[in-house]
């Protein structure tokens, strides 16, 4: 059978919140910080200074009534294209950020049935290290092959506890958007059918540190059918430093006709992008009542002129 590493979805959703959380858990083995003298931790969140050494401890636990093997080690963490979730690199790939900074004290781990090891961390932050956020995850990978579905490829499941390491220094939130493009999408006959809009865009966050973006869509100008303003959902819950997230959301009842611009805005800590996009969209039926109406009106207005003339003559003679 072969192997097929795939990218592995950090299961830990937490943020920066003191707020105790689960650890990285996937019903068999879990990974998270060892708890503090003070309270759980959800997630490794460790300031540092450029070239300072940090050390930490990890626990890796096995619910499983069997033994299990895990290879460990630190990995970068990104937005994923495709929703902008949080993703970390493959143990094959290259890691140029935490996962380079950071090594567990052991590479390979044996936890028995039921049990739970714990183990050192080190990260070494470089002297040229730039300010702000890094983020990546501390990953546990079961050295299992295991069939895919619907797929000769076989797979190895890892769970990750993320890192959250903040190194001292100017903090510089940015946020663009780029690129909008809305399309309008109606039925032949106004009023009649489903409506179902999409915008698309993309967010950018072109500062040093996570951000967690809302976002809103506005229709400005002349436009018929539903409101011309919403709340976009399909946010991602954080967008870490200089990553490009491309979003797509539908938006059922939208206005289906009109002209004007589409506004898209994102904010957050203090920081704002705006990105617009051109809209125009005359259904047919609209459009062909516009034509008659001109038509009509235009008919009207040289038969007046008609009269007008013949007005004239008749005076004049």
């Amino acid at each position: 059978m072969r192997t097929a590493f795939v990218t592995l979805l950090l299961l830990l959703l937490t943020s920066l919140s003191p707020t105790p959380a689960g650890a990285a858990d996937n019903g068999e083995w879990s990974v998270r910080p060892a708890d503090s003298t003070i309270t759980p931790r959800a997630a490794f969140e460790l300031p540092a200074r450029p070239g300072t050494t940090l050390t930490d401890r990890a626990v890796v636990t096995n619910t499983t009534a069997a033994e299990l093997t895990f290879r460990l080690y630190v990995a970068d963490a990104h937005n994923t294209e495709r929703d902008g979730g949080l993703a970390v690199r493959g143990i094959e790939e290259t890691q140029r950020d935490v996962g380079a900074w950071g090594k567990p004290e052991q590479d390979t781990v044996t936890v028995p049935a039921r049990s739970a090891v714990t183990i050192g961390i080190t990260l070494t932050v470089p002297r040229d290290a730039p300010p702000g956020d890094h983020v990546g995850a501390l990953v546990a990978v079961d050295t299992r092959v295991r069939p895919a579905d619907g797929s000769h490829l076989g797979v190895q499941r890892g769970v990750g506890a993320r890192i959250y390491l903040r190194v001292e220094g100017p903090e510089q939130p940015g946020l663009a958007v780029e690129d909008v493009r809305f399309t309008a999408r109606s039925p032949q006959i106004p009023w009649t059918g489903t409506r179902e809009s999409t915008a698309s865009y993309t967010l950018h966050n072109t500062g040093n540190v996570k951000l967690t973006p809302r976002v809103s869509l506005r229709v400005g100008g002349v436009v018929v059918g539903g409101p011309g303003e919403r709340r976009l959902a399909d946010v991602p819950a954080e967008l870490l430093p200089g990553q490009k997230v491309r979003l797509t959301e539908t938006w059922a009842g939208a206005p289906f006709a009109g002209w004007g611009q589409v506004t898209v805005t994102a904010s957050a800590d203090n920081v704002r992008g705006v990105g617009t996009d051109r809209f125009l969209k005359i259904p047919w039926l609209i459009a062909l009542c516009l034509a008659l109406l001109s038509a009509a009106w235009w008919l009207l207005r040289r038969r007046r002129r008609r009269a007008a003339r013949a007005t004239a003559t008749a005076t004049h003679d």
